[in-house]
């Protein structure tokens, strides 16, 4: 089944609607499709790179507005649409614990949820859920997948074909990385 939405995935690059499907699956990826939008992000790019800027716009937007669906399903459905969610995703186990710390580093949370291959759908609902507040949420959504597509987008612009591979092969690690290289900034910043 994964492969098959993986395929129709691509399939949706080379249609003449690809900004609008780009836009739904971001929407969708954020509360409960198993498929990230850079599946289609990255060949729409790589076949126009001069729309490389919009195509990441798009996916933004489509996907912090989707994490507000993921929000919601955790806020007002947790138990009829959350909860089998995370449970397909095998997420289940530490939801207490993890209820217990989230919201005490709740833009942290979002903002490695949002940079990381962690399934983004998982933060997006247990925000909701834990009642992290809105604008914390909105915040980190928007600069932690600002930043995840945006390099992307720079990147492929950039070097094209070639660099695909690396980021189809290594985004977690890039992303991860990253991070590191945030939070020891802040880190040095406040100690400095």
């Amino acid at each position: 089944m994964i492969r098959s939405l993986y395929d129709w995935t691509l399939r949706l690059a080379d249609h003449p609607k690809a900004l609008f499907a780009l836009f739904f699956v971001a929407f969708i990826e954020a509360s409960f499709f198993p498929i990230p939008p850079e599946v289609l992000m990255i060949p729409m790019i790589l076949a126009a790179p001069q729309r490389a800027w919009l195509v990441a716009a798009v996916t933004l937007a489509g996907s912090v507005l989707g994490g507000l669906g993921g929000y919601a399903i955790g806020a007002l459905a947790f138990d009829t649409m959350g909860a089998p969610i995370l449970e397909s995703l095998g997420k289940t186990d530490a939801m207490e614990a993890y209820n217990a710390r989230f919201n005490g580093v709740g833009f942290w949370a979002v903002l490695v949820g949002g940079l990381s291959p962690f399934p983004y759908k998982v933060i997006t609902i247990m925000s909701g859920w834990t009642g992290m507040p809105l604008a914390t949420f909105i915040g980190a959504s928007i600069f932690a997948r600002a930043v995840r597509y945006f390099i992307i987008a720079a990147l492929l612009w950039k070097f094209g074909a070639p660099i695909r591979d690396f980021i189809e092969k290594r985004l977690g690690l890039v992303f991860v990385a990253f991070l590191i290289v945030l939070i020891g900034g802040f880190y040095a910043v406040r100690f400095i």
